[in-house]
């Protein structure tokens, strides 16, 4: 069942794309027409490239790896951070800060300063400072915190990029290619599809249009999610009974008589009837020797 359909993204304005004077020739594929002069993006495309992204994002999700969103601009920075915080991925939505991904170890460090100004504040180190020091410490978190504090997570790189505006931010797309990660793009009629591995023709401008191109996506990546905590949860459970399958006979059953309370009844009586017949051996031997004179 298609995640999205045709009535859905027309009434999110998904079908609008640029004036006719700003296309880019390489998006006439998804273009289903022209009218007074802006293009019109074909909306059955779209459904069908949705679909396909939002099943590759559910399997790279259900493997355990992070997907990178970006969107550095006005109308979808707090769309898009709404929508990776609810399936727990990183996100950039300030200035993408060059090197990212090509320079990552720095862009580590930063965020490990981050994290020891965090512990520094934390235990007092930082109340004997004056309070222009403290200031300035306190000035240079913040800006750390909004421009790396959503990606604090990502201790590797991505495994794949998803981003809003592909032509405003060619320079994430520029490092992900150079590092064979692959792109997911929302990409209207002025951009270039050619480095884009999962197009998803669209209005890029519209915040109902990125809401619900990102739901859909978002969605997958929930499902993917929950079926890799179900697969653990088996492989956990199948784990255990193969570990109890593969335990010694011997062991099991005397795991079973120590667990049995008739078991436990007959360890605690057998000591008592075995001092009783100790007892009762010697008074019989005794008996024996008295009554064999007689008998002569």
């Amino acid at each position: 069942m298609p995640r999205t359909n045709f009535d859905m993204l027309l009434e999110a304005g998904c079908h609008f794309g640029h004036l006719r004077r700003k296309w880019n020739p390489a998006m006439a594929p998804y273009i289903f027409m022209e009218r007074n002069g802006i293009h019109i993006i074909d909306l059955h495309k779209t459904v069908v490239k949705i679909d396909e992204a939002a099943e590759a994002l559910k399997q790279i999700a259900k493997s355990g790896k992070k997907i990178l969103f970006v969107a550095t601009k006005k109308q979808a920075k707090s769309i898009v951070e709404e929508k990776a915080t609810s399936v727990n991925m990183p996100y950039v939505i300030e200035r993408w800060p060059g090197g990212m991904l090509t320079n990552f170890p720095t862009i580590r460090k930063a965020v490990k300063k981050m994290t020891t100004i965090d512990k520094l504040i934390a235990d007092g180190t930082f109340n004997n400072l004056s309070k222009r020091e403290l200031l300035q410490v306190t000035r240079q978190r913040a800006k750390l915190e909004k421009n790396l504090g959503s990606i604090a997570d990502l201790t590797r790189l991505p495994s794949a990029l998803f981003v809003v505006d592909v032509m405003k931010e060619n320079i994430a797309v520029k490092e992900a290619k150079r590092l064979g990660i692959p792109v997911f793009g929302i990409v209207d009629t002025n951009s270039n599809p050619d480095d884009i591995d999962f197009v998803i023709p669209a209005n890029d401008d519209a915040k109902d249009s990125i809401d619900i191109i990102l739901t859909a996506c978002c969605g997958a990546i929930a499902e993917g999610l929950e079926e890799r905590k179900v697969e653990k949860a088996d492989e956990k459970a199948q784990a255990e009974q193969d570990e109890e399958a593969n335990e010694p006979k011997n062991m099991r059953s005397r795991r079973a008589r120590k667990d049995s309370p008739k078991a436990e009844a007959a360890v605690e009586e057998a000591p008592a009837a075995n001092e009783a017949a100790v007892e009762e051996a010697p008074a019989a031997n005794e008996a024996g020797e008295e009554e064999a004179p007689s008998a002569e």
